[in-house]
């Protein structure tokens, strides 16, 4: 179904020609701009394909295409008239995308900005930007990021329904790759966290069976989880290693950048 802006939006509404107080119809309407907080137009439709793609690039934040200005997932959300489905999978992607490419940080649900977790071994944060903006104390879960349930101080999961480590999930449950160009290697999960930082990596089943962590750059073999520089000795980037196939990872590794 066409997405078109409803006269109670004009608030925000390109409309071209008539005067302010004109009483647009509904047809008026169709196909009509908002205008951005960078001074840009777009369809709802436009923002929503355009949000689309940022978010199949890996992005965990939107921008105007024509000047590379931020776009609030608020704002998004409102102009792009996102249905319930939209809104649900941007918010999970966004999140996802967040913690792959920096899993120091997480999308909090009250606000949609980035937090940084300061305690490493308590899933309850705090967020000072809805803490003030409400005036009372504001905490989601870092696991499942829903606001927070039950006691505090926990390691594990809070009290939300379905409250779950979703990388975990992904490493348990993410098929297999099949090398390409490798003989003889099987069982090797597609994802794996760096051994290094503990960012999540997929493999294509392309090239050489080493890849280069895009977040600490250490290179290691995606097969038996050694650093490269230990697996090398003993094979080469297309043969097998000389351990077995390194089983599916049950913990993320945490990055030590001392």
């Amino acid at each position: 179904m066409e997405k078109v802006y409803q006269p109670n939006e004009r608030r925000f509404v390109v409309v071209d020609g008539g005067p302010d107080d004109l009483d647009y119809t509904y047809e008026c309407y169709r196909s009509r701009r908002a205008r951005l907080s960078c001074g840009h137009h777009a369809t709802p439709s436009s923002l929503t394909d355009l949000c689309t793609r940022q978010l199949n690039e890996g992005k965990s934040s939107f921008s105007c295409d024509t000047c590379g200005a931020a776009l609030p997932y608020d704002e998004v959300r409102i102009k792009a008239l996102l249905t319930p489905e939209e809104k649900e999978h941007f918010e999970k992607t966004l999140a996802f995308n967040a913690t792959k490419t920096n899993p120091d940080t997480k999308i909090c649900p009250g606000c949609n900005t980035s937090v940084a977790r300061r305690q490493l071994s308590n899933l309850s944060v705090n967020c000072r930007v809805c803490t003030k903006r409400t005036g009372q104390p504001f905490e989601f879960c870092w696991q499942c990021l829903k606001k927070w349930k039950g006691n505090r101080s926990r390691t594990d999961r809070c009290d939300n329904d379905g409250c779950c480590n979703e990388a975990l999930k992904t490493l348990k449950t993410c098929p297999v790759v099949i090398f390409q160009d490798i003989k003889d290697i099987s069982s090797c999960p597609s994802i794996r966290a760096c051994p290094t930082c503990g960012a999540l990596l997929k493999h294509s089943g392309k090239m050489c069976k080493n890849i280069t962590c895009t977040r600490c750059k250490i290179q290691f073999c995606f097969v038996c989880l050694q650093l490269t520089s230990k697996c090398l000795p003993t094979s080469n980037y297309f043969t097998p290693c000389a351990i077995p196939v390194a089983p599916r990872q049950t913990s993320i590794p945490q990055w030590n950048k001392d």
